[in-house]
């Protein structure tokens, strides 16, 4: 996954911590940069003295950078006439078509790049509007789509709204992401509530909103606050697309148990009332010359991680995640405990959806 993080020149940050920050981001394997360069509280003079210096640095890091931009961006840089190759020229790699721009303008832009990406607001967009863009004959393959951050407190969108746009951005084929705020570091003024693009993650811990959004079917995730921990930069850097990724507690003291546990599963497609079964999980148990002898028979409430041990003869190594409590069985290992506030990830795990769990004591 190509995530990143955003950066405000003229905001929050001095020059060097914004310096910092890029540096970081590189080497915690994050790799696309977000900027806004039409916030009314900026200060136009530190913007305008410290964006070279900030936009060549990520250039050097190898960043995507992507920037809003608007009639007044164009006035804030004194650009007196919009074109592509201007932007590209301060290394800006792909445009945010947020305000200003007609339809016919962006198809045309799409046919035309210069080597410049074009980039849709996701939480804006209809079907009317991408209907009128194929009829334009726009060049999808140049083009991706990133959702809104909302700074005021009870604006942000739905899950529904999210995955209602993501779907349609999807049948086009264009890439979709979306915003999740820092909890540990410095909020982006000036209301410092967070910038989320779901307002069910304004509070949520980052790592969570991430996979979440993963979990949504959002194609990549961005720190949109001002100056993010290592740890929340990190935790996007390890996002993995293609799956729904779940914190549980280890509870099993087999040592070949992590190793096992560390794979990829997939949900079967035939989906059980009571338990997500892992497809290939037998296989895998048999591949790796593993036996699993009795041990923790407990009780299995919902969000129990479960293998069937020897007793289950030819079912040893089914992998199961729970749905709905069910009492011991001696043929059954608990071989972990999804978090709690992790639980509500499960409903997204679907038949033929890949899994994984990251593992704590």
């Amino acid at each position: 996954m190509e995530n990143g993080i955003s950066i405000y020149p003229g905001l929050d940050n001095t020059l060097e911590e914004n310096l910092t920050l890029i540096q970081k981001a590189r080497e915690l394997g994050l790799k696309r940069l977000f900027t806004s360069l039409h916030i009314p509280e900026t200060d136009a003079e530190a913007l305008k003295r410290d964006l070279g210096t900030l936009l060549h640095a990520a250039h050097d890091a190898g960043l995507e950078i992507i920037s809003d931009i608007s009639p007044e961006t164009m006035r804030l840089l004194g650009i007196k006439e919009f074109k592509i190759s201007a932007f590209r020229m301060l290394g800006i790699t792909t445009l945010r078509l947020d305000y200003g721009f007609g339809l016919e303008e962006i198809a045309h832009m799409s046919r035309h790049p210069h080597g410049v990406r074009l980039q849709l607001n996701a939480s804006t967009i209809t079907g009317h509007i991408l209907s009128a863009l194929v009829e334009l004959k726009t060049d999808f393959s140049a083009i991706d789509a990133l959702h809104n951050f909302y700074p005021r407190v009870g604006t942000g969108l739905s899950e529904e709204a999210l995955v209602r746009k993501n779907v349609m951005l999807h049948k086009l084929g264009i890439r979709v992401g979306a915003f999740v705020p820092s909890q540990q570091g410095r909020k982006r003024s000036p209301l410092r509530d967070g910038l989320p693009t779901l307002e069910d993650h304004r509070d949520e811990p980052t790592d969570l909103a991430a996979r979440h959004l993963v979990a949504l079917g959002t194609d990549y995730v961005i720190l949109s606050d001002s100056l993010p921990t290592d740890e929340e930069m990190a935790s996007l850097g390890q996002l993995s697309g293609d799956r729904v990724t779940i914190s549980a507690r280890l509870l099993g003291k087999d040592e070949a148990l992590p190793r096992f546990l560390a794979q990829t599963f997939t949900a079967r497609l035939d989906e059980a009332r009571d338990a997500i079964r892992a497809q290939e999980s037998r296989t895998i148990m048999k591949e790796m010359g593993l036996t699993l002898p009795p041990e923790n028979t407990a009780a299995r409430p919902v969000g129990a991680v479960t293998l069937d041990n020897e007793g289950y003869g030819r079912y040893m190594g089914e992998l199961q995640i729970i749905k709905e409590a069910q009492g011991p069985d001696p043929r059954t290992n608990v071989v972990a405990m999804i978090d709690e506030d992790e639980l509500g990830l499960l409903q997204y795990i679907t038949p033929g959806r890949k899994f994984s769990f990251r593992f704590h004591s």
